[in-house]
């Protein structure tokens, strides 16, 4: 891609991506608790560049779990930059937004959870949660549209 450059930490961003396949684990919600500014220091598929080291915790079955998950600030990551902040209702599809990582804490979301299996070292399989996808937020029903729409059994 001719355009892919890092973000800086207060970038406005606005590329939503293609769209992702979800995996059958699991929608859940989860609470933006901490991020950390780190540096990714480039690999076969990504540039050195800027990272955001998000602590969420996620409402599961059994209670909660905290999961650390890396945002890279770079043009190739732009679409999951923009779904992480629509997640938690900071952004609108299209729409720019310049990243206010101070104000993520303390907001809550829903994400798409898959099982990921892995050798470990020792050549036995392990197993661990990704987050595959964070989830638009669901539009709340005003007493204004309520009743409004086709419903199924309606005729």
């Amino acid at each position: 891609m001719a355009n892919e450059r890092e973000f800086g930490w207060e970038d406005v961003i606005e590329n939503d991506g293609g769209a992702w396949e979800l995996l059958p684990e699991g929608d859940y919600s989860f609470t933006v608790v901490n991020f950390t500014r780190g540096r990714h220091p480039g690999s076969a598929k990504l540039p050195p560049c800027n990272k955001a080291v998000v602590t969420l915790a996620v409402q599961g079955p059994s209670g909660v779990v905290n999961m650390d998950h890396n945002l890279f600030l770079h043009s190739k990551c732009e679409g999951l930059l923009c779904a992480f902040f629509t997640a938690l209702g900071m952004r609108k599809h299209g729409e720019q937004l310049r990243m206010n990582w101070p104000g993520i804490l303390g907001k809550t979301g829903r994400c798409h959870i898959a099982v990921r299996t892995y050798k470990k070292d020792d050549g036995t399989e392990g197993q661990s949660n990704d987050i595959k996808k964070f989830l638009e937020p669901e539009q709340p029903v005003s007493a204004a549209t309520a009743g409004q729409g086709w419903t199924a059994g309606a005729f």
